[in-house]
């Protein structure tokens, strides 16, 4: 799955007007401001009786909203926001605040989120996963990235305006443009990090506009039927699958702080993932992710864990040792009392608690005074020693792979066999290999909703077809399939385009483009402790020197049976250091606009290589073993090197995934595997190049120059 797009150009389109009253019945936007007698004659026109006035018609059909048609056209997909908008803005009123800002996120500040605390949606109906959603008492404006441009359009009424960005420099300019100067800005401290907070402030408090902490979220005491806390136990992992135990990760973090100059006595966990690591835990509280609402405060001589007491059984208590009161007894706290415990606990002298202000919320980090009992980093130490994963982690997540590559071939297979007969769609292909996932052993469900894509909408990054927008898949056309799996023993993500038919001369030079940037990175020989972001450009550089680019993340990192995109790895200006035993996808792309869109997503864990000089250099070792699509590649575009690169990781493919498609009884899938995986050189080919670079490391310079 792509890495998320966190900075772009500004870019704003204001939609649609916006009404600070209720009219039911109505879709309202621009029919507020009709004089009575523009009403009356609309009313006998028969605009709201059905009648056959061509205005009504207008965009009738269309997926995407039109404000400025009479009336205007609402798609089907959209909510009806009115009401709720209605409600939100007399709390405000109570609040005596200007404008509310609407995070998209959870108090644990997770890219994916639950649907109780889905609030941007409620308001707005936008279920994109990444957007920032303002309201004042005349406006209502959703902010998201490129991803979500043409999904927001369908899915919003025109209540709303989009703004076609995500800084936060954006919203704030909007908000000093639209908030009278001295008037209060409303937020909730629980769902803004220590480091958004601080943006908003620096940016707002100069233009003395003062943001306004409300800890009781506005929107959710609208939000009457706020779907409730899944009733699932949390579960333990395997001893099978665990290398660490939960106290002996308890002893390496607290080893950690005490090593550390600044003597911290405390480490404040609020990632969920961090708290489901430390434990050994998992849970079902979050779509596609196996995490569980909690909070961790581990100290040096304590262990309190902060979680819904009820979904706790006996036998986990047993492992917890929750009986005890010891260093090593785990203190089970009600989920919800941890602000009261982290004030009781700063009471003492001589405390300093740790926090990652990366998934630190506001609302915990404001309670830490004074100054000197507060230590910050980027990210927890839990964070960052979770990022390298144990050589048991490694080999079972490698395993998942070769698992999961079964059902992306039978994908593939059976696509190419069924696209021809002109019935199946972008769903039922999701639907398929959903279904095959779902067959492999330890399978736990997917790890993010499948992106199924063709022609068109597979120049939408981040698109997944529903009933209304599912199209027919066409031999003519480019197919992208982004899926993956959540499996016992890990997790799993993988991208792969092709085409059926003929693709055009264009479509096969970007393919290759697109591969050879993957190529470039997965080959790369870097120093350990290099960052993704000084070599980031190499997944770009082939597009760059025809003038492509594409628009999001190059890569991120992926967990083990945790969350598809797990930071704070991959090739972003904020993630950390490469180090052996990190996992990463390696996924660059190229979409054009209303055609078609390619990605190549692999992963891969970072390994040590032999140099001939230098000690503690890596490499990325592909996990991810399906074969890209032979049509789509222009092999005289490629270098021999990058062949070279190509026919060894098939080898790896045929010598992994043989025997486990045999195994399985996959005969027409292992066949299909072989076909596919033949090599690009042959043995001839691959003797001139192992000549050619001997006659070059022999040859005197001078010589060498005379002869090129």
């Amino acid at each position: 799955m792509h890495s998320p797009i966190h900075t772009l150009a500004p870019s704003h389109t204001h939609t649609s007007p916006v009404l600070s009253f209720p009219l039911p019945g109505l879709v309202y936007g621009r029919w507020c401001k009709m004089s009575w007698s523009s009403w009356i004659l609309l009313v006998c026109l028969g605009v709201f009786t059905g009648g056959t006035n061509r205005a009504l018609a207008e965009g009738s059909g269309s997926t995407e909203r039109n404000c400025s048609a009479v009336p205007p056209y609402i798609p089907p997909t959209a909510v009806n926001t009115t009401l709720r908008l209605k409600s939100l803005r007399d709390a405000m009123k109570q609040q005596n605040i200007s404008a509310y800002i609407i995070p998209g996120t959870d108090a644990h500040l997770s890219e994916y989120i639950a649907p109780r605390d889905a609030r941007v949606t409620f308001m707005s109906g936008f279920t994109g996963s990444a957007g920032t959603a303002v309201v004042t008492q005349t406006k209502a404006t959703l902010w998201t990235d490129s991803r979500y441009w043409v999904q927001a359009v369908r899915q919003m009424d025109c209540n709303w305006d989009l703004e076609k960005d995500v800084s936060i420099r954006s919203i704030t300019d909007w908000l000093i443009r639209e908030v009278p100067e001295g008037k209060e800005i409303g937020y909730d401290p629980y769902v803004f990090s220590v480091k958004t907070f601080s943006a908003y402030n620096f940016n707002l408090s100069p233009a003395n506009r003062n943001l306004k902490s409300i800890p009781d979220n506005l929107v959710d005491k609208e939000w009457t039927d706020r779907p409730p806390l899944p009733p699932d136990a949390l579960v333990r992992l395997p001893d099978s699958i665990i290398e660490r135990t939960w106290l002996q990760k308890v002893e390496h973090i607290r080893n950690i702080m005490k090593e550390d100059p600044y003597q911290p006595t405390a480490v404040l966990l609020s990632a969920l993932d961090e708290t489901a690591w430390l434990f050994n835990l998992r849970g079902n509280d979050i779509p596609y992710n196996p995490f569980f609402y909690s909070y961790t405060l581990l100290t040096l001589d304590q262990i309190l864990l902060f979680v819904h007491k009820a979904r706790v059984s006996d036998d986990l208590k047993a492992y917890l040792n929750a009986t005890c009161y010891t260093a090593d007894c785990v203190e089970l706290i009600e989920y919800g009392q941890e602000r009261t415990q982290l004030r009781n606990y700063l009471l003492r002298s001589d405390v300093r608690v740790w926090v990652g202000t990366e998934y630190t919320n506001q609302g915990l980090h404001e309670l830490i005074t004074p100054e000197d009992k507060l230590m910050t980093t980027d990210y927890s130490p839990v964070l960052t020693t979770k990022a390298v994963k144990d050589t048991t982690e490694q080999r079972i997540l490698r395993d998942a792979h070769v698992r999961d590559a079964v059902a992306v071939m039978q994908l593939l297979v059976w696509l190419e066999k069924s696209v021809p007969g002109g019935k199946e769609t972008e769903l039922t292909a999701a639907h398929y290999v959903d279904e095959q996932r779902s067959k492999q052993k330890n399978s736990r469900g997917p790890s993010f909703e499948t992106i199924s894509a063709s022609g068109p909408n597979a120049a939408l990054a981040h698109y997944s077809p529903t009933k209304e927008t599912t199209r027919v898949l066409s031999v003519n056309e480019m197919y992208l399939v982004d899926s993956g799996g959540q499996y016992l023993d890990g997790t799993t993500d993988i991208t792969r385009t092709v085409h059926w038919g003929t693709p055009t001369a264009f479509q096969r030079e970007a393919y290759t483009r697109v591969l050879m940037g993957n190529i470039e990175i997965s080959r790369n020989i870097f120093p350990e402790g290099t960052r993704g972001i000084n070599m980031e450009m190499l997944g770009r550089r082939a597009l760059w020197e025809v003038g492509l680019n594409y628009g999001h993340g190059t890569g991120h990192g992926v967990g083990n049976y945790f969350g598809v995109h797990e930071w704070p790895v991959g090739f972003q200006s904020n993630n950390i250091p490469f180090k052996e035993g990190m996992f990463t996808s390696i996924e660059p792309g190229y979409y054009k606009e209303n055609d078609f869109g390619i990605r190549i997503e692999d992963v891969a864990v970072l390994a040590p290589v032999k140099t001939k000089y230098g000690n503690n250099y890596l490499t990325f070792d592909i996990v991810s073993l399906v074969p890209y699509d032979r049509k789509l590649i222009d092999t005289s575009i490629l270098s021999p090197q990058q062949l070279q690169w190509l026919d060894r990781h098939y080898q790896t493919i045929r010598e992994k995934m043989g025997p486990e498609l045999k195994r399985q009884g996959l005969t027409e899938v292992h066949d299909w595997m072989i076909k596919h995986t033949e090599p690009f050189q042959t043995a001839t080919d691959s003797g001139v190049v192992c000549s050619f670079s001997l006659l070059l490391t022999l040859l005197p310079t001078a010589l060498i120059h005379d002869l090129l």
